[in-house]
């Protein structure tokens, strides 16, 4: 309830309730913008231009309640736009290193695990990603990736038997 008190503030013009919204989930946004953009300060510029885009367009939300999905759709749109900018390939990296606390040493297994992940089809290890790293659900990977949510499921489905296919042929080895 307090989410959508905050985004008809917001839709007013009152600044202070968009930074509110936005500083509750900064977590949640920068571990999004993380996955795709690889590292803290592309992550950052993603995020900053999401809040600008926010702040211009918000009055045409037309949903208090779907604030969070929006501007996360926003977020991916503003990665995307950033990695075309830059003509970066979006490839699998660590995201937990910028989140865990300690630091963060990769095992053996991790760095197969990324090796054989980055060799999917980037529609696959984007729903993997947002799935597995970020434990999205379904419904919202659908709504931040503009796609149907049997789609979502197939890409999933698809890209863990390609991933499982590879892990058993490098058993076999």
């Amino acid at each position: 309830m307090e989410t959508e008190i905050l985004v008809k503030k917001a839709k007013k013009g009152d600044k202070e309730a968009l930074v509110q919204l936005i500083m509750i989930k900064k977590q949640e946004y920068y571990k999004l913008a993380y996955t795709y953009m690889k590292n803290k300060e592309d992550a950052l510029d993603a995020m900053e231009d999401m809040i600008v885009i926010i702040y211009e367009k918000i009055y045409k939300l037309k949903k208090e309640t779907a604030f969070y999905s929006w501007s996360k759709t926003i977020l991916v749109n503003c990665c995307k736009s950033l990695l075309r900018r830059k003509k970066k390939i979006i490839s699998l990296e660590a995201i937990r290193e910028e989140t865990h606390e300690g630091g963060f040493e990769q095992k053996d297994e991790e760095l197969m695990l990324k090796k054989y992940l980055s060799q999917l089809n980037e529609k696959h290890q984007e729903v993997i990603k947002l799935r597995y790293f970020l434990d999205l659900d379904y419904q919202t990977i659908a709504d931040i990736v503009k796609i149907p949510l049997g789609t979502v499921k197939s890409r999933i489905s698809v890209g863990l038997k390609k991933l499982k296919e590879s892990l058993e042929v490098k058993n076999h080895e």
